[in-house]
């Protein structure tokens, strides 16, 4: 066989790709395997672009391993609460607190981060952390509510008929 690698930009060079790794498939060659293998390689990175894995819903992850366990949600009660937090996290409503991960690192032996999903790409580890609420002052310093509410007492009125 030539020794050429096929290098993929499109769906039809795709196509020749797979179908050069199939004939290599059959071959013992030295040569051959390491064309495979570079061949291989070349079409991983090109699948990998067109079509990114998404990483799955945590509910997904928890329903797999319920499945994988022989488990019911009656179940996963211990682990995540109540009936209706069970429900509310395997319908996406509810996010997992630090407390239900550790029970299910407990139980199942997965690390922390397979019960997290992040939402930016630069968070490192742990679950995505909600902002707090900031009001905007004039000065340009930020200020949570509590602290605004503080700042500016109530005004108090007089009694009836006083200006």
């Amino acid at each position: 066989m030539d020794a050429t690698l096929i290098l993929i930009d499109s769906p039809s060079e795709l196509t020749r790709a797979r179908q050069l790794v199939e004939r290599l498939w059959e071959s013992d060659k030295p040569a051959d395997i390491a064309r495979l293998e570079a061949q291989a390689r070349l079409i991983a990175v090109y699948e990998e672009s067109r079509w990114p894995r998404r990483r799955p819903r945590t509910a997904d992850l928890i329903r797999h391993l319920m499945e994988h366990h022989g488990l019911s949600r009656a179940d996963m009660v211990p682990i995540l609460g109540t009936v209706s937090r069970v429900s509310e996290v395997l319908a996406g409503k509810k996010q997992l607190s630090m407390a239900m991960v550790q029970r299910l690192r407990a139980r199942f032996h997965v690390p922390p981060t397979f019960c997290y999903r992040h939402r930016r790409k630069d968070c490192p580890a742990g679950p995505p952390v909600a902002p707090r609420h900031k009001a905007h002052n004039s000065t340009g310093r930020d200020r949570t509510r509590r602290q605004k509410r503080r700042q500016h007492p109530p005004r108090v009125r007089g009694a009836r008929g006083a200006p």
